[in-house]
């Protein structure tokens, strides 16, 4: 079953004051959702994982699989590896063809998407998450969804802080996103210093004991070093004020963008400590594979993925699910 938002987030209790857990037939339906919504990836992928195809592990048939996963943005060197590990494990005896080679693939890709700590601690009191990324990305649906669901999954107190201050619609969005939420958000006038926006809001996170505190900024190109250089100094005026924050920074990829998008993730990684993903727009690209060329290859977690513009939509990366709702031909 999906991942849940409890099993995203350390607490540091049992979920005291929380709402009760979602029940088993919403997290099948979340799966059957994230299959749905993955259709483009996995239609690029089953036109050569369909079993009958492999039932002859010739090298003919490693060359179409590997060509199948680079299209899918599974990356070169990701790719590389699992080809190599299916083909010794087919030469030794250890694998058949057809569904056998799919449910070992399978395991493997589940294997190559999970990397590093992919939990969000929320110990830390306040904790600060900060969120950045490239204009368009849906950073601040982002910010808005999980805050919604901080409070309606985790009984969490969230203060949004409109740090994006260069776009008047970005904190126009936020402060919907907040009433919608039933989150606080601290702005300023437009062209304020959006470090000064952050140190505000942890100022008041802590002066009215809010738990969480999630930061936009605004949205920027990797190449625009005095740009990425304000990321850095929003990071120090945070610290400043509390140090060890902020304790998560999230970044936002579309996933539409392939590996545009794993180059965006790497600059980013330079400028500033990412300490995890968020994958968004996965219903509208037939490149899934990217989740796994980002793990891999920048040993970043996916942390949250987002496969649709509903609240629900918003969830908790499931390195098993994604893989499994990739090469599942069946129903969920």
């Amino acid at each position: 079953m999906a991942r849940t938002w409890r099993e995203l987030f350390i607490t540091g209790h049992d979920g005291a004051g929380a709402a009760e857990e979602e029940p088993p037939e919403e997290q099948r339906g979340f799966f059957r959702r994230l299959r749905e919504n993955l259709s483009k990836s996995r239609q690029a992928l089953g036109a050569e994982l369909q079993a009958t195809m492999f039932q002859n592990l010739d090298d003919e048939a490693w060359e179409r699989l590997e060509e199948t996963l680079i299209y899918a943005d599974v990356g070169a060197a990701t790719t590389a590896r699992i080809v190599e590990r299916l083909e010794a494990e087919a030469a030794s005896g250890d694998l058949a063809g057809g569904e056998d080679l799919t449910r070992r693939l399978q395991d493997l890709l589940a294997d190559a998407a999970g990397t590093g700590d992919d939990r969000i601690d929320l110990t830390p009191s306040p904790t600060v998450i900060l969120m950045v990324g490239v204009n368009g990305t849906g950073k601040t649906t982002t910010i808005g969804k999980m805050a919604w669901h901080l409070q309606r999954e985790l009984g969490k107190s969230v203060l949004l802080a409109a740090g994006d201050t260069f776009r008047a619609a970005a904190v126009e969005q936020l402060v919907e996103w907040g009433d919608r939420a039933g989150c606080e958000v601290i702005r300023a006038a437009p062209g304020s210093d959006p470090g000064a926006v952050a140190y505000d809001a942890v100022e008041a996170a802590r002066a009215r004991g809010h738990d969480v505190v999630i930061c936009d900024t605004a949205g920027r190109l990797h190449t625009q070093q005095h740009l990425m250089n304000e990321l850095t100094k929003v990071r120090r005026v945070i610290a400043k004020r509390l140090p060890d924050a902020p304790h998560e920074i999230l970044l936002t990829i579309d996933a539409t963008t392939g590996q545009n998008g794993l180059r965006q993730a790497m600059l980013f990684r330079e400028a500033i400590d990412v300490t995890g993903i968020v994958l968004t727009k996965l219903d509208g690209t037939a490149k899934g594979g990217i989740a796994l060329a980002i793990a891999q290859e920048l040993g970043v977690p996916v942390k949250l993925i987002g496969i649709g513009e509903a609240l629900e939509d918003l969830r908790p990366f499931d390195a098993q699910d994604f893989a499994r709702a990739l090469l599942d031909p069946g129903d969920g």
